[in-house]
C-alpha cells in the first residue's frame, strides 16, 4: 500500500474527469474452489486497489461526483471470524489508512444506491468480470445479467483508463521489483533445464521462486516445446534434444504489480543453425521495438516496423518472396506472428483489459484492424512517458494455419509453401521484455535484462 496521499489524489483526479452522478467501485469477494471453505487465493479488483489500496474481500465504495463525498462499505469481523482469522482492523481504521472519512456496513450499500436511483442520478459502474459481482449488481441496481457489459459507464471507463495508463513513480518502482523477481524466476529455469526433465518440473521450480517472494504468478505459466501454440499451458512433455522451449512467465508481487517475460531456450543448451537463423530475426525485431518506442510514436507503427524486420528475415531464408512493404501491407507476417507486438502492463499483466481492449489500447482516432496479427494488437496508442508495455515479437510455424492459407491460396504470391513444410516440426520463438516509456525513449524494466542473445543464453544454460 502506498501513502494515503496517493489514493486521495487518484480519487480527486478521477472525480475531476466526471460530469455528475455517483461512482460505484466494487472490490472482489472470496471464490470457492471445490467446496465453500476451500477458496482460491484472494485477488482484489485492480481498479479498486488503484483507488483504495485495500486488499481485503467484500468491500465497495461510492464516490459522489458533485459533493466529493466518499463512503467505504464493508463489515467488521465478529468472534467467529476472529477464531479462524485472528483479530482484524476495524473498517474505519482501514478507511483512514487511505484517506476515507466515512464508512458504513455493506448492507447499507443497497439503500445508498436506491436513494440515488430515486433522485434520478446516474450510477457509474465498470464492467464486471466476476460472477459474484455480476449477481451483486443485478441485485443492487436491477440490471439484467445479460446487459451488464452494456450498462457499464463509458465515461467512467475512459476516466479510469486515462489515470491508470500513465504510471506514477511509486508504481514504476513496484514494477521494477516485480521484474527483478521475474528475472530470478527465468534465470533459474535457464540454469536448471536438463534433457529428460518433464516440463512441469521446470514450471514448479519457477513458480517456487515466485512464491518464495510471497507472491503469485501474474498469469498461468506457459512452458512448452510446442511454442507454435501461443498459450500452451500443457506441461507434460519430456525435454528432448534439438527442441526449442518457449517460457512465458511473470510475477505478481505483494502490491499486485506485474512482470511478464518470454525467453526461448534450446533444450540441450545449444541452438542448431536453423534455430539460430530464425532466432536472430526475432531478436532483431525485439531490439528494434525497444529502440523505436518513444514518446509521440504509436505502438501500431512500432508493430508494423517489427513486422517488416520479420518479413525481411523470412525473405532472406527463402520462406517468402516479393517486396517487403507489399507483403507487410498484405499481412503476410500474420502467418508467422498471429498476435500483436505487446500490451499494457501494471496492476494487471494485461492491464485493464477487463475495461475493454479498445478503450485501453486505442486512441480515439484509431480503429482496430481486421488483419490477422495486426488485429490482435492490444496496444496501438501514441506512446507517452509513463506507459508500461511489453515488447514480444515472435515467429511461429503453425502447420494447421499454413495448410489453411495454402488451401485457400491466401497470399500465395508471396509465400513459399513447399519450403515451409521443412519447418512443420520447428515450433516457435518468442522474446519478450517489459518497457517503460521515458521522456526520450524507453528502458527495460528491472535492474537488468534477462540473457537474450544466442551467446548469452548458451553461456548461461548447462553451467554451474
Amino acid at each position: 500500500m502506498f501513502d494515503k496521499s496517493v489514493y486521495i489524489s487518484r480519487r480527486k483526479r478521477l472525480l475531476a474527469q466526471m460530469k455528475d452522478g455517483i461512482v460505484l467501485l466494487l472490490g472482489n469477494s472470496e471464490a470457492s474452489c471445490n467446496y465453500p471453505d476451500n477458496q482460491y487465493q484472494f485477488r482484489q479488483d485492480s481498479s479498486f486497489l488503484y483507488f483504495f489500496g485495500l486488499d481485503k474481500p467484500d468491500l465497495a465504495a461510492v464516490l459522489d461526483v458533485e459533493s466529493g463525498e466518499e463512503i467505504l462499505f464493508g463489515n467488521d469481523v465478529d468472534i467467529d471470524d476472529i477464531i479462524w482469522m485472528g483479530p482484524q482492523p476495524l473498517l474505519a481504521d482501514q478507511a483512514s489508512e487511505v484517506g476515507v472519512g466515512k464508512t458504513a456496513p455493506f448492507a447499507r450499500l443497497a439503500d445508498c444506491l436506491k436513494a440515488a436511483q430515486q433522485q434520478g442520478r446516474t450510477i457509474h459502474i465498470l464492467p464486471p468480470y466476476r460472477n459474484h459481482n455480476k449477481i451483486l449488481l443485478h441485485q443492487l441496481l436491477g440490471l439484467p445479467l445479460s446487459g451488464l457489459k452494456e450498462a457499464a459507464s463509458v465515461e467512467l471507463i475512459k476516466a479510469v483508463v486515462a489515470l491508470r495508463l500513465v504510471k506514477e513513480p511509486c508504481e514504476i518502482a513496484e514494477i521494477d521489483k516485480a521484474c527483478n523477481l521475474g528475472y530470478a524466476m527465468h534465470l533459474t529455469a535457464m540454469k536448471m533445464m536438463r534433457l529428460g526433465m518433464v516440463e512441469q518440473e521446470l514450471v514448479g521450480v519457477m513458480e517456487g521462486v515466485c512464491k518464495s517472494g510471497g507472491v503469485m504468478t501474474s498469469f498461468p505459466t506457459i512452458l512448452s516445446q510446442h511454442g507454435e501454440t501461443l498459450h500452451n499451458h500443457s506441461h507434460d512433455a519430456v525435454l528432448t534434444e534439438g527442441r526449442l522451449c518457449v517460457i512465458d512467465a511473470g510475477v505478481e508481487i505483494a502490491s499486485h504489480y506485474c512482470s511478464d517475460n518470454t525467453r526461448t531456450l534450446p533444450t540441450g543448451g545449444k541452438f542448431t543453425q536453423k534455430q539460430k537463423d530464425v532466432y536472430h530475426i526475432v531478436l532483431a525485431a525485439n531490439d528494434y521495438a525497444r529502440e523505436a518506442s518513444r514518446p509521440g510514436v504509436t505502438y501500431r507503427e512500432v508493430h508494423l516496423g517489427a513486422a517488416k524486420i520479420i518479413v525481411q528475415g523470412l525473405k532472406n531464408l527463402g520462406l517468402v518472396h516479393g517486396d517487403v512493404d507489399e507483403m507487410v501491407a498484405a499481412g503476410v507476417q500474420g502467418l508467422f506472428m498471429p498476435h500483436g507486438l505487446g500490451h499494457n502492463m501494471g496492476l494487471d499483466v494485461h492491464d485493464m483489459e477487463d475495461l475493454g481492449e479498445n478503450h485501453v489500447g486505442y486512441d480515439p482516432d484509431q480503429t482496430r484492424a481486421r488483419q490477422l496479427g495486426l488485429g490482435s494488437l492490444r496496444m496501438a496508442r501514441r506512446l507517452v512517458p509513463g506507459h508500461v508495455i511489453t515488447d514480444e515479437p515472435g515467429i511461429y510455424f503453425i502447420p494447421a494455419l499454413i495448410e489453411k492459407w495454402k488451401k485457400e491460396g491466401h497470399n500465395a504470391q508471396f509465400i513459399n509453401f513447399d519450403k515451409l513444410e521443412g519447418y512443420y516440426d520447428f515450433g516457435g520463438i518468442r522474446l519478450e521484455d517489459d518497457l517503460l516509456i521515458t521522456e526520450k525513449g524507453s528502458r527495460i524494466l528491472g535492474a537488468q535484462r534477462l540473457p537474450i542473445t544466442v551467446e548469452e543464453i548458451e553461456n548461461t544454460m548447462y553451467t554451474d
